[in-house]
C-alpha cells in the first residue's frame, strides 16, 4: 500500500480515501467546530498527500499517522490564516453584520452542550497538548501513532496527553457549572458527563 501511494497509484488514493477521509472529516470538525470548514480540510489535506505522496515511508502497517500528520498541519496553517482574516476585518471599517453560522452548526451535533463546552476549553490548552489530545482521545490513534504524526517522541505524546487531560477536566466542569450544567453525581474520577466527552474518554482508555 505505502509504495503504491508513493508511485500515484490512483486506485490506492482512492482507497486512501475511501478508508481515512471520515478521520480526518471528524478530527477536523473537533477542531474548527465547523462543518464546511471541516470538507475544506479534508480536501486540503488529501491534496496534500498526493503532493507529499514521495515522502511516505514504509514504517507501520498504516499510513494513517502519516495523513493525520499532514492533516495536523493544515489545520495550523488555515488556522494561522483564519487569524490574520479576523485581524484584517477588525482593521476594516464597519459593515453591515453578517450572521456566524458556525454555533449553529456545532448546536446540530449530538451532546452539543458537552462538545461546546469542550471546545472552549480545549482553546485554552497549549497548542502541542490540543493537538495530543485531539489525536488521542477524538480520533483515536495511538502513542505510537500519534507520535509518528507529529514527529515527536512517544514519551512526550504521553506527557502531553497526562496534561491535557487533567487541565480539560478541570477547565470542562467549570464550564459546565457556568453555565449551569454541572456533571452527575459520582463524578469524583472527574469524567464529565455526556455522550461525546464520555465517549472521548473511553476512546483514550482504549489507545493506551
Amino acid at each position: 500500500m505505502h509504495a503504491r501511494i508513493r508511485a500515484g497509484d490512483p486506485d490506492a488514493f482512492r482507497e486512501l480515501f475511501r478508508d481515512h477521509a471520515r478521520l480526518v472529516y471528524r478530527h477536523a470538525v473537533r477542531i474548527t467546530g465547523d462543518w464546511s470548514a471541516a470538507e475544506d480540510i479534508v480536501s486540503l489535506t488529501f491534496l496534500e498527500a498526493w503532493r507529499l505522496r514521495g515522502k511516505l515511508r514504509d514504517e507501520g502497517v498504516s499510513p494513517r499517522p502519516w495523513l493525520m500528520g499532514i492533516a495536523v498541519n493544515v489545520l495550523r496553517n488555515t488556522g494561522r490564516a483564519a487569524r490574520r482574516h479576523e485581524r484584517a476585518l477588525a482593521r476594516a471599517p464597519l459593515r453591515d453584520v453578517v450572521p456566524d453560522f458556525a454555533d449553529e452548526l456545532v448546536g446540530r451535533i449530538a451532546d452539543s452542550e458537552e462538545l461546546a463546552a469542550a471546545k472552549r476549553a480545549l482553546a485554552q490548552l497549549r497548542r502541542a497538548e490540543r493537538e495530543v489530545f485531539a489525536l488521542c482521545v477524538w480520533s483515536g490513534l495511538g502513542h505510537g501513532e500519534a507520535a509518528e504524526a507529529l514527529g515527536v517522541p512517544v514519551g512526550t505524546v504521553r506527557s502531553r496527553l497526562s496534561r491535557a487531560r487533567a487541565r480539560l477536566r478541570r477547565l470542562t466542569d467549570s464550564e459546565l457549572r457556568r453555565r449551569g450544567g454541572g456533571t452527575e453525581p459520582g463524578g469524583a474520577s472527574g469524567q464529565v458527563q455526556g455522550g461525546r466527552t464520555t465517549a472521548a474518554r473511553s476512546n483514550e482508555e482504549t489507545t493506551r
